[in-house]
């Protein structure tokens, strides 16, 4: 329960950085905005699917990323409900309509980009305690279009985008972005 109950918490935080990122005219500085949500996570020990998996070292792990997942799909839930409820004059239809316009294959490949980001902001974090090794990294998958499963949950919600095919896309994300992070992991060179 205590890791569903972090899950939420990190779900809650990608939201607040969906929230500011679709607030701001300038996509540059949205990246960097976006980037408080992963900052947050990460000084408060939450749990975030795309920032855990690739240090999971066994399949003993495995139930607790699908419980983080989980977690992470409420939390971005109550986030878009919220803002929604409080008539937050933003919207995520027409970034949501080009995502799932996108060719599987393609999504797949960006979700792993946005993995291997993800991997290096957290392991570079770890090693340095450093925010920009946070900030960068996220602004580099924002900026380049690359898929977030978590973000993209926030998306959806926010758009009401709860149909096959979306839910399709966001495991297509979610297997992206643990195979990015795990085969870099893989590789890394000690």
């Amino acid at each position: 329960m205590r890791i569903f109950i972090k899950a939420v918490y990190a779900g809650f935080m990608i939201g607040i950085g969906g929230i500011v990122y679709l607030s701001v005219e300038n996509r540059v500085v949205g990246s960097l905005l976006f980037s408080f949500g992963l900052l947050t996570i990460v000084t408060q020990g939450f749990y975030l699917y795309t920032g855990k998996i690739g240090f999971v070292k066994s399949r003993k792990g495995l139930p607790d990323m699908a419980v983080t997942v989980a977690g992470n799909y409420v939390g971005t839930f109550l986030a878009a409900a919220l803002a929604n409820g409080a008539h937050v004059r933003i919207s995520s239809g027409e970034l949501v309509q080009g995502k799932l316009g996108n060719d599987m294959g393609a999504v797949f490949l960006l979700s792993m980009f946005c993995g291997v980001m993800m991997y290096l902001a957290i392991d570079n974090y770890n090693k340095n305690k450093n925010v920009v090794f946070i900030m960068f990294p996220v602004m580099l998958f924002i900026l380049s279009g690359f898929e977030h499963s978590i973000a993209n949950m926030f998306y959806f919600h926010l758009a009401g985008a709860y149909d096959g095919k979306a839910f399709l896309y966001l495991l297509v994300m979610v297997a992206g972005n643990g195979v990015g992070a795990k085969v870099f992991a893989l590789f890394m060179p000690e």
